[in-house]
């Protein structure tokens, strides 16, 4: 298991201790725009149980990732990038690309993507 680091930003602007503007929340996550957008839509959703890593998931989390994915779905389709297409990725450690220690799924649009995605 890692470590979870309490102060990391996402934990912050879920505290609301530092600024984002919302475009979607309820009881179990919150979206809100990547400010280093890697697509004309990134969106971030981010569970607000304090989990840092993939590999830090339980079978008691299984309904919290599929919660995950509908709203990337949900959301997705008020961006209006359903149809064409979009893609969810999850990173895990700095391996995988992963650069904020606290779960996040990445909503990405509006362009093609490409594969391999490098």
């Amino acid at each position: 298991m890692s470590a979870y680091d309490k102060n990391n930003v996402f934990a912050k602007i879920l505290r609301k201790e530092i600024p984002a503007a919302p475009i979607y929340e309820d009881d179990r996550v919150a979206a809100f725009r990547d400010i280093s957008p890697q697509a004309p839509t990134h969106i971030l959703i981010v569970p607000k149980k304090p989990i840092a890593t993939p590999n830090d998931l339980t079978a008691e989390d299984a309904g919290l990732v599929g919660h995950l994915v509908l709203t990337a779905q949900k959301l997705a389709a008020e961006e209006g990038i359903a149809e064409s297409g979009y893609r969810i990725v999850i990173n895990c450690n700095a391996g995988g690309g992963q650069s904020v220690f606290h779960l996040h799924l990445h909503l990405l649009g509006g362009r093609q993507m490409h594969w391999p995605p490098g």
